[in-house]
């Protein structure tokens, strides 16, 4: 039979906020804030009350997943709004995603691992030699490279 679907047949394939949170593990907040930013959509009932087709937690586990890479809600936007509309993702759209951020990732991974070996020396010396000390910055000459530490962030 084809035709508009029935309450029941969007009852069965739609979810209320607090099933997505629960679902996902994130908070009814945290769904309403993605869904101002653009990351989720909803449709609002005729009784305005909000609901989620049921894929909406796969963009949720890929938000919470980019997430925890430590990649910008911004980027993870604009990564998003390039899936399709009409139909869903498949692996290798979510694959085409990912691989955007492997040289990025790769280069944090690196730098953080940079930071790691030179903080053990930094740790073991307990800042009491500031003459040896690679993150001294005498005469704050770092000032006019920009706001916060600057030495440990190349």
């Amino acid at each position: 039979m084809t035709g508009a679907p029935t309450n029941d047949d969007l009852r069965h394939r739609e979810l209320t906020p607090g099933e997505v949170a629960r679902r996902s593990g994130v908070t009814v907040s945290a769904l309403h804030y993605w869904e101002r930013e653009g990351l989720i959509a909803s449709r609002r009932t005729s009784g305005n009350q909000r609901r989620y087709h049921r894929d909406v937690l796969r963009r949720v586990a890929f938000i919470q997943f980019s997430q925890r890479l430590g990649i910008p809600l911004k980027l993870v936007s604009q990564a998003l709004s390039t899936l399709p509309s009409d139909r869903t993702p498949t692996s290798q759209d979510w694959a085409r995603l990912t691989d955007s951020w492997r040289d990025d990732l790769d280069e944090r991974i690196q730098r953080l691992q940079d930071l790691r070996d030179r903080l053990d020396g930094c740790i073991g010396c307990g800042c009491l030699s500031l003459t040896s000390c690679a993150f001294y910055n005498e005469g704050d000459h770092l000032a006019a490279e920009g706001p916060g530490p600057r030495r440990g962030l190349r």
